[in-house]
């Protein structure tokens, strides 16, 4: 019950606070004060008080998208360990469902741009699609390969890498807290990928897709957002904390990393400005080669020696 307990106050305040530790982030490196790291959560709750603007044009899908984008992270968010290292939904091939889970919200969010019939928000739907085949596989190779290292098909059972792997489970451990980085930066779009605070239609993809949403559903995308970034940082922190630790040990550890990665993202997001599209997809595929190695280095572990 504790343990379902701190699940939900890291769920409801975690993702804010990681938010304004971003902003805040950024505007130490830009030399500014920047705005209270609790400043995400004053703008959604403004947001929620706001009523929403429908067009015409669109049908029940634009209404429905927000609710079932949100309700796919929560639900994604049952099968990853947070507070005490415990997930309160604990299955075999957890990532499996995680990943369609959040893909069924992904395809509401993209068929809502569509609904709208903006050829702009059109754009961004398809280059969200676009991102997500590529991210796909290179997930489920690096969870895969951990999952077999570890014996454990589990997301609780990835941190017996260790015991399984020697020194090969340190190497595989850094390039899949690499690989899920970078899945990070692009789910959570975020620069270099994508910059959430542009307003250059051309240039956008998420921000575009969501130009016509506002009020409470333009604030369940926000913190939907926010939630999904805070699962990827989870699955990073589990990966890195060691199995060892007691369960109090393992929150503050957790906390630790979850707002360590925090200001490693808004000083990404200082120090590089966003990549032309050709080059994204350079990035990108970063991900699915350290997926590969760590693949590779999975096969040689259990079949080479």
């Amino acid at each position: 019950m504790i343990n379902l307990l701190i699940n939900i106050l890291i769920l409801l305040f975690v993702p804010f606070l990681m938010t304004g530790v971003i902003k805040k982030t950024k505007a130490f490196w830009a030399g500014r004060k920047g705005v209270s790291i609790w400043q995400p959560m004053w703008d959604f709750m403004r947001l929620i008080k706001k009523d929403s603007v429908v067009s015409r044009t669109t049908s029940w899908v634009f209404k429905f998208a927000p609710v079932a984008g949100f309700a796919s992270i929560i639900f994604a968010a049952f099968f990853v360990p947070l507070a005490g290292g415990k997930a309160i939904i604990d299955i075999p091939f957890a990532f499996i469902i995680f990943s369609y889970v959040l893909g069924f919200g992904k395809f509401f969010s993209l068929i809502s741009a569509l609904d709208t019939g903006s050829s702009f928000e059109g754009m961004g739907a398809s280059r969200e699609a676009c991102f997500s085949t590529i991210v796909e596989p290179a997930f489920f190779i690096a969870m895969a390969s951990i999952a077999a290292l570890s014996q454990n098909y589990t997301f609780d059972g990835f941190k017996m890498i260790l015991g399984n792997a020697g020194g090969y489970g340190y190497l595989i451990i850094a390039l899949a807290a690499i690989t899920l980085f970078i899945m990070l930066l692009i789910e959570g779009c975020r620069v270099p990928v994508d910059d959430p605070t542009t307003h250059l239609e051309l240039t956008m993809i998420h921000e575009v897709m969501i130009l016509d949403n506002s009020g409470v559903d333009l604030g369940l995308i926000t913190w939907g957002s926010a939630i999904k970034m805070l699962l990827f940082e989870a699955l990073i922190a589990n990966l890195l904390i060691p199995a060892s630790l007691g369960g109090w040990e393992t929150l503050v550890a957790f906390l630790a990393i979850i707002f360590a990665l925090a200001i490693l993202i808004g000083t990404v997001e200082a120090s590089v400005a966003r990549f032309r599209m050709t080059h994204v997809f350079e990035f990108i595929f970063i991900m699915s080669i350290t997926a590969l190695i760590i693949l590779a280095l999975t096969t040689y572990r259990i079949y080479g020696g």
